[in-house]
């Protein structure tokens, strides 16, 4: 069928398309590298112009710019940013009244979408129309399906650099449920590169490494850690590993082109590698282009505890911020200042443990040095007044720092701790062990630090 005469209709200047926004809208600008741009620009021109025009509650996650509406003088009375998932530039955002972060187990956000939130207009990049007539969200399945579902209306700014995805499933939305198509002005791809891998990344990393079997489904997050995961995955002997993620990140390039991915052994989705949502530099986005084994799905699939949890020997690695000596772990706040977010760890850690063979790991160095230059330990009695618990201490598998692992399942509250403070920086190892003494969780006969 051909769709040129709809496409031909639905065709809208950006400043058209910018003037459905009323005051006290609901607007999802997408996600992540699909969060749009000219319509941006021009609802940001309406904005300057119209000062009327206010109360705009966008909704979004990882942004890799700035949207021009919350650049303008007065966007602090008339924009909020709203977040699912904070990259730095939020980070800014929410610690100012422009931006608040909105707590979630991201497994479930599609559902949410669906039976809870209100969207007046959504408007994100997609790949070009393809011959069935569909928009594909590119990097960017994620939710993205579920707020077309709900919206009011709905508009696609085309991007001819977006890679398009293949998926499982709701990976596009059809030109029938588009009320506007924006011919953009095919901006490159947002790029998120990892942060170089430390000293202390590659010592966790070969912690790790030694615990994945042949065989494995690898779930990888985005940092220093996963990278040096990936390196030393690559160099090593390992073979026929799989991939089920909710992020798609660079670390992942290095195992593939070392023939080390087949997903032979995958017990769902076999030979297929499988992602909520893709961020990375532009040698990742060319990968993932039209490739056949990388396949894009909502996360209310990649993520959810139920399909997890059927892949055999599933490995999740995710981060922390730090550890109290219950084992809760931290992987979003410093304190009560917002980082980041909870995305789907919570899934990852169940999922992974629920495998048959399954392991989850979570990562952080020992310590850390603060502002000040002095060293802090990422181990801590309690955790700081307003940190955030992201993970329980019921749910936790294996702990790993530079100074070793440990396996918290099955141990009662003085086992942990005692296991905890033995992957503590030495310089803390007494302080710790004093503190432990003062929470009634160190027996007499545990070792010394």
């Amino acid at each position: 069928m051909d769709y040129s005469a709809l496409y031909q209709q639905k065709l809208t200047p950006p400043q058209k398309a910018a003037a459905v926004v009323k005051s006290g809208d609901w607007i999802d600008y997408g996600w992540t590298t699909g969060t749009p741009v000219a319509f941006d620009k021009a609802l940001a021109m309406r904005m300057a112009e119209d000062r009327s025009l206010s109360d705009l509650k966008l909704r979004g996650g990882i942004l890799l710019w700035m949207p021009e509406v919350l650049k303008l003088d007065d966007a602090a009375g008339r924009v909020c940013w709203n977040s699912w998932h904070s990259s730095g530039l939020e980070r800014k955002l929410c610690a100012t009244d422009l931006g608040f972060y909105a707590p979630l187990r991201y497994s479930e956000l599609p559902r949410w979408y669906r039976e809870n939130c209100q969207v007046d207009v959504a408007v994100f990049q997609t790949a070009p129309l393809d011959e069935n007539g569909y928009f594909n969200f590119g990097p960017n399945n994620s939710h993205l399906k579920a707020i077309c579902d709900v919206a009011k209306v709905v508009i696609v700014e085309v991007n001819e650099n977006m890679p398009y995805c293949y998926g499982i499933q709701e990976e596009g939305v059809h030109i029938d449920d588009v009320a506007m198509v924006i011919q953009g002005d095919h901006p490159p791809m947002g790029e998120l590169p990892a942060a170089p891998a430390t000293a202390v990344d590659e010592a966790v990393a070969r912690l790790i490494v030694e615990e994945i079997p042949n065989g494995a489904c690898l779930q990888l997050g985005i940092g220093g850690m996963p990278n040096a995961v990936g390196s030393l995955i690559a160099q090593s002997d390992l073979k026929d590993l799989g991939v089920h993620t909710e992020m798609y990140v660079d670390a992942f390039l290095a195992i593939a082109a070392a023939g080390k991915i087949t997903g032979a052994k995958k017990s769902v989705d076999p030979g297929k590698q499988v992602f909520g949502f893709a961020a990375g530099t532009k040698k990742m986005y060319d990968y993932i282009h039209k490739n056949p084994q990388v396949y894009s799905a909502p996360v209310s699939y990649t993520n959810d505890v139920r399909t997890v949890s059927q892949i055999d020997n599933f490995v999740s690695i995710n981060n922390a911020v730090d550890v109290d000596l219950f084992c809760q772990v931290n992987a979003e706040s410093a304190g009560p200042k917002h980082i980041s977010g909870a995305g789907g760890q919570m899934d990852f850690v169940m999922g992974a443990y629920l495998s048959k063979g399954g392991k989850s790991f979570i990562c952080f160095s020992s310590a850390f040095q603060d502002k000040n230059g002095q060293l802090q330990s990422r181990i801590r009695p309690t955790l700081t007044n307003g940190s955030i618990v992201t993970d329980t201490r019921s749910q936790l598998h294996y702990l790993v720092t530079e100074y070793g692992k440990i396996n918290v399942k099955g141990m009662n509250t003085w086992q942990r701790a005692e296991a905890l403070i033995s992957i503590a920086h030495p310089d803390f190892r007494d302080q710790l062990v004093a503190e432990a003494e003062k929470l009634g969780i160190w027996r007499r006969s545990n070792r010394r630090a």
